[in-house]
């Protein structure tokens, strides 16, 4: 069962012009993501620039499409990062994300979200989710060293 951590934005995050975090927090959070790797479960985890260098594309019903530059509103609806990790168990996941170390730094608040990935057997079958298969597995015979 493959879980993302997302790490949800602040305003002080979508306000830095570098990346910037408290030597503490970045020694927190690199010894997090090295003990997840000894347990065999990360699967990749990253910060994101702030929203004001994304877009959204936006689909209206009629098909036309529209490309929106950020920033955007609303910072704690925003992701700030993330970290993907496979284990056994919703339980298990349930208690790696309670390690996870406060993304804002000790005494702020701060709120990660964990959400399960779909997997493709979930799906019923069709060609379509064939070829989905085909290409993830294209995909993990790429990233073999």
């Amino acid at each position: 069962m493959r879980f993302m951590i997302i790490v949800k934005s602040c305003p002080e995050f979508e306000a830095e012009t570098t990346p910037a975090a408290p030597e503490e927090l970045m020694a927190e959070m690199a010894a997090y993501h090295e003990e997840l790797a000894r347990a065999g479960v990360l699967l990749d985890g990253s910060g994101l620039h702030p929203s004001r260098t994304g877009w959204r594309v936006q689909y209206s019903a009629d098909g036309a499409t529209r490309v929106v530059d950020g920033p955007f509103a609303e910072a704690k609806e925003l992701i700030a990062g993330y970290t993907l990790i496979q284990v056994r168990s919703r339980e298990e996941a349930l208690e790696w994300s309670r390690r996870f170390p406060n993304p804002a730094g000790r005494g702020k608040e701060a709120v990660i979200e964990l959400r399960q990935l779909i997997e493709l057997d979930e799906f019923p079958p069709s060609e379509a989710l064939d070829k989905f298969k085909q290409l993830d597995a294209q995909q993990q015979a790429k990233d073999l060293p």
